[in-house]
């Protein structure tokens, strides 16, 4: 079911949230078996790398990146960290696994041959601002892009996109519908990896990510500053849902799976309740994208 042919676009937004993007690699497989594509679609950190295998069409292929490759022992931890200076080992999952030789790879050419427009969140980490960055910065394993938008400051190092480092797209962008209607979406399917409850709370260990990232001190800012555009980022969301403009997935029941888990049970539970979520709205997320945007519709003022 795609939707060129209306006279609306449709925007697929999808949040980032590490080991909790399990749930959004369900939905993604939803949409698979249900053949239903976008016009338009941006992630953000592990949304942004879930989306390229949904584009590819790989069903399966992002589950896998949560259950079985997160035993070895370069995807995430110590080893990784000494050897990378990554905690999340990202030139292993998004090089050595993704590329045409490797264990996993991405099916490049079909990404690429998709008609849907995507976009990655990366966060400059000279400026401290959000960048918005498409298929053109990539490459048959190039996937640099990717890298940059799950860079995690303070357990990652910057990814460089021509020759300016970056770092995660979640810092300063987490929910980029701003950008999606910026990018002449008319309405849009976001789906979260945190309950619709969720209230982010200022980030802990100042010292420890201040001295780690003493070098990139407006990345310092941005992540003393996070709760604040998080929330106000969420509450943008909602409100676009509460006018018909958002269609919105976020998990149904409590989490039990954080951005640093490695519980292959945990993960396959968390994809599985995306499937189950799917499941449960199927019906009315049909008719949200068959449905025209009642000319009525604002966006909120922030907008």
């Amino acid at each position: 079911m795609r939707h060129t042919k209306q006279k609306y676009k449709i925007g697929l937004v999808v949040e980032g949230g590490g080991m909790k993007c399990a749930y959004n690699a369900g939905i993604l497989d939803a949409f698979l078996d249900e053949q239903i594509s976008f016009d338009y679609c941006i992630g953000v950190s592990a949304g942004s790398g879930n989306l390229a295998s949904y584009l590819a069409g790989q069903r399966g292929r992002n589950l896998r990146f949560f259950t079985e490759h997160i035993h070895s022992p370069e995807y995430f931890g110590w080893k990784s960290l000494v050897k990378t200076g990554d905690l999340f080992g990202l030139r292993y999952i998004y090089g050595a696994l993704t590329q045409a030789g490797g264990k996993d790879p991405l099916d490049f050419p079909a990404f690429l041959s998709n008609p849907t427009v995507y976009e990655a969140v990366v966060t400059n980490a000279i400026t401290g601002k959000p960048e918005y960055f498409g298929q053109e910065h990539m490459k048959q394993d190039d996937y640099r892009l990717i890298m940059a938008s799950s860079a995690i400051p303070a357990v990652c190092r910057p990814v460089e996109l021509d020759g300016i480092p970056y770092f995660d797209g979640g810092l300063t962008d987490a929910i980029p519908v701003l950008r999606a209607l910026a990018q002449g979406c008319d309405k849009l399917v976001v789906i979260l990896s945190k309950n619709r409850g969720y209230v982010r709370k200022p980030q802990g260990m100042r010292p420890l990510y201040r001295r780690a990232c003493r070098k990139y001190p407006n990345i310092v800012e941005a992540i003393d500053h996070r709760h604040l555009r998080y929330n106000e980022n969420l509450n943008d969301v909602l409100a676009l849902e509460q006018q018909g403009i958002a269609f919105v997935f976020a998990p149904s029941e409590s989490l039990h799976v954080g951005t640093y888990s490695m519980k292959e049970s945990a993960e396959r539970e968390l994809y599985d309740l995306g499937l189950r979520d799917y499941a449960a709205q199927r019906e009315t997320l049909r008719e949200f994208l068959v449905s025209g945007r009642r000319s009525q519709d604002k966006v909120p003022e922030r907008m």
